[in-house]
């Protein structure tokens, strides 16, 4: 989730209720080879993270070979827990270099990228995709994933044509699971499978994982302005709690990311925090026309 569960979210999660594992947002490895110097800034702030988010993994793209082996090595140099791969993101400008959902029509390569993270990392790889690119392909597409023998496999329970325009087929984890049992039999070494798409919160989590017979799941959207998700609190947050959070996370990316990313980023996390009550609409109207941190803090203050 590019943008979202950059560093400061994720120590504001952290804080608030950490879940079972970590995922940086993803990042360009041919950047971290090819960028100049305020590139890399940028993309070693994406991999910024602290010993209160372990287990943390970092998640990469690429269709190069030599480029993931490259950035996995800098994720053990970093200290990270694991190494995710991207082959599920839709994104165009993404795919046009052969990466996220692209890699689905590689297997060959797919399968070559997974051993160049191996290389490059001495801890647990794993990938994160989808059903299919235009089609449903579990059948073919998951058996060359496992023959690599990925820590994890997350299926994000779509095509990448569907995007997430049609109801996440859980089902189709159930059948992912069914898949890797046969593939790798009464093997010692088993991946794990973990199911991805329209979970709303932890019990619905367990219920879908209770189901499927997966081994996880995984949440992205979910944790939008709800920093609490995994805390495991069974009342909602109220309006004064939201934008204490709200504030928090605003003084973490200024001190995190503030010298390296331009503050609009933050923007985007205003209405998932502010939304819900009376009021919460022009709070929103006036946050938006803040143009730095101390501002925005300026305006949610004042609304406390």
């Amino acid at each position: 989730m590019e943008d979202v569960t950059d560093a400061a979210f994720r120590r504001i999660i952290a804080q608030k209720g950490a879940p079972d594992v970590t995922f940086c947002e993803f990042t360009s490895a041919d950047g971290l080879v090819l960028a100049n110097e305020s590139g890399l800034n940028k993309l070693h702030c994406k991999l910024l993270f602290a010993d209160i988010e372990r287990p943390v993994v970092a998640q990469f793209f690429t269709s190069k070979v030599d480029h993931m082996e490259y950035a996995a090595r800098l994720a053990a140099k970093m200290g990270f827990d694991g190494v995710d791969i991207n082959m599920g993101c839709p994104d165009k400008a993404v795919e046009k270099s052969g990466c996220g959902s692209a890699m689905i029509k590689n297997p060959s390569l797919a399968r070559e990228i997974i051993r160049a993270a191996k290389r490059g990392f001495s801890g647990p790889v794993s990938v994160k995709t989808r059903l299919g690119y235009n089609t449903d392909q579990l059948e073919e597409w998951l058996p060359e994933l496992l023959a690599e023998e990925p820590a994890a496999v997350t299926i994000h329970a779509r095509t990448r044509k569907e995007m997430s325009l049609v109801p996440a087929r859980w089902e189709r984890i159930q059948r992912a699971v069914e898949i890797r049992n046969t593939v790798q039999g009464d093997s010692l070494y088993k991946t794990l499978i973990l199911g991805n798409g329209d979970v709303k919160d932890i019990a619905d989590a367990r219920e879908k994982v209770k189901a499927t017979g997966a081994d996880g799941a995984m949440l992205g959207r979910a944790i939008y302005g709800n920093p609490w998700l995994f805390s495991g609190r069974s009342h909602e947050p109220s309006p004064s709690e939201r934008i204490q959070a709200l504030i928090e996370h605003i003084q973490l990316f200024e001190e995190l990311m503030g010298d390296v990313q331009n503050f609009a980023v933050m923007k985007k996390h205003f209405k998932a925090y502010i939304s819900g009550w009376e009021g919460a609409k022009d709070l929103r109207v006036r946050l938006m026309e803040a143009s730095i941190t101390a501002e925005a803090i300026g305006v949610l203050r004042d609304a406390q």
